[in-house]
C-alpha cells in the first residue's frame, strides 16, 4: 500500500482525529468552568503537552506571579490546583511499517506543518471553549503549548506572548 503523504491530508487527518474527541473535551471544559475557585487563583492556563501522535491538555490555576495555586483549607466546594481534560488523545495514526516514510515527510516540510498544526489544536481548543460556554468564565483563561512562547488568550481571542499573561 503506498502512503500518499501531502500536508493537506496530513492536516485534515489530525482535524478527523481530534474531532472525535471533541464532545469529551467540551465536558471536561465545562467541568472547569463550573469550579468554584479559591480566591487567590488569578488565571486560568489550559496547557497542551504535544507527543507524536498525541496530546493531552490540563488546566492549572495559576496566580498572577507564574505559581500554582493550591487549596489546603477544608472547604470542599473550592477548587484549586490541576485538571485533566484530556491525556494521550491520538491525533494521527500510522501504521508501523510507514513510520520511516512519514517521518521522511515530516522532517521535510517542519517548519510549514509546525506552525499548521499548532493552529489546528489552537482552533480545535477555541471551538470546543466556545461550546462549552468558555465566553462566561470570569476568570482570564489561556490556551498555551507547554515550552512555547505564545498562548491564546481565550478571554479576548488573541495570541500573546506567554509572559504577557502573568501581568
Amino acid at each position: 500500500m503506498i502512503l500518499l503523504l501531502t500536508i493537506d491530508n496530513y492536516l485534515n487527518s489530525v482535524k478527523g482525529n481530534l474531532q472525535i474527541h471533541s464532545d469529551r473535551l467540551i465536558q471536561q471544559i465545562r467541568k472547569t468552568l463550573d469550579f468554584h475557585y479559591y480566591e487567590k487563583v488569578d488565571l486560568l492556563d489550559y496547557t497542551a503537552f504535544i507527543q507524536p501522535y498525541e496530546l493531552s491538555i490540563m488546566m492549572y490555576s495559576m496566580d498572577r506571579n507564574a505559581n500554582e495555586v493550591f487549596y489546603q483549607g477544608n472547604d470542599d466546594n473550592l477548587f484549586a490546583g490541576s485538571f485533566d481534560l484530556i491525556e494521550d488523545v491520538e491525533y494521527y495514526q500510522i501504521r508501523d511499517e510507514k513510520e520511516d516514510e512519514f517521518w521522511k515527510f515530516y522532517e521535510q516540510n517542519d517548519e510549514v506543518i509546525s506552525k499548521l498544526e499548532t493552529d489546528v489544536f489552537i482552533k480545535w481548543f477555541k471551538d470546543c471553549w466556545n461550546q462549552a460556554g468558555g465566553k462566561n468564565v470570569k476568570l482570564p483563561a489561556y490556551f498555551s503549548f507547554h515550552d512555547y512562547d505564545n498562548c491564546l488568550d481565550l478571554t479576548h481571542n488573541k495570541l500573546v506572548s506567554d509572559g504577557d499573561k502573568w501581568f
